[in-house]
């Protein structure tokens, strides 16, 4: 693939963030930042060649497939993609072998159903190679009939008003599609393997005090049935999961309220 076009800027000194490591300064030229996308799949050949089709040039697709049946992981090898078997069932069990397994600068998430386009990434990873954000979260805005199931949509809204609770970090939507460092969200420590990871990230970003920022991406109607929200059932254990994840104790001592990069609280 060709080598990625973000590079380093020179630019004002960027604060120390805890938990974040400090943004380089590097001449225009000297270093590209590269980005992995880790693309978590289970049964996904349908939406594949959409989805890695949309991947920012010079970006690495990285497809961890998660037990499928349907030949993805083949033809995300034969598209070109950088393909991670994780055995374990679970989305954070999927997630982390993807972060695991990448070595690049920035790291961004996506879902591999079609639901959401990967390249409207370019803007988060801007954010966050720019040193104006350190979390990057896409807010879903349906743009199909059926894209977001009232119930999936209702057990959004409880966990956003939890995590308001927990963290002071207003946000609207606890959505796959984010842009981070990834060797700060290493040393965040992660350890949900199921439905919590994505919150969990939030949380302990949360906590280390992290510029968190959120981005309106238009949300399509997925390609097939979603494993987690599909139904009330697994809405319900994606719940569960997320709600021992708010149950943890706050991992620093002035964790109580977090920011947005705008400084709301």
């Amino acid at each position: 693939m060709t080598p990625s076009p973000f590079v380093e800027p020179d630019g004002p000194d960027v604060p120390e963030v805890p938990g974040v490591p400090e943004v380089p300064d590097e001449s225009p030229g000297a270093r590209a930042a590269r980005v992995d996308v880790v693309l978590p799949c289970l049964d996904e050949a349908a939406a594949l060649p959409w989805v890695l089709d949309r991947i920012p040039d010079g970006w690495r697709a990285v497809v961890v497939d998660n037990g499928s049946s349907d030949g993805s992981a083949e033809l995300a090898r034969t598209s070109g993609a950088f393909v991670v078997q994780e055995p374990r069932r679970g989305f954070g069990a999927a997630c982390h072998a993807g972060l695991l397994a990448s070595d690049a600068d920035i790291v961004c998430f996506c879902d591999c159903d079609a639901s959401l386009d990967p390249g409207l990434l370019r803007a988060f990873v801007e954010e966050v190679r720019a040193g104006t954000a350190d979390l990057v979260l896409g807010r879903r805005r349906p743009a199909g009939r059926g894209a977001w199931p009232a119930h999936a949509r209702a057990g959004n809204l409880a966990l956003a008003r939890m995590l308001r609770r927990r963290t002071g970090l207003r946000l609207h939507d606890l959505g796959p599609m984010r842009a981070m460092r990834r060797e700060a969200l290493v040393g965040l420590g992660l350890t949900d393997r199921r439905s919590g990871y994505p919150l969990q990230m939030v949380v302990r970003a949360a906590d280390a005090g992290w510029r968190i920022e959120e981005r309106d991406v238009p949300y399509l109607p997925r390609a097939g049935k979603s494993k987690v929200t599909g139904t009330w059932r697994g809405t319900w254990h994606a719940v569960r999961d997320m709600r021992a994840v708010l149950a943890e104790a706050p991992r620093t001592a002035d964790a109580g309220r977090a920011r947005t990069t705008d400084g709301a609280l």
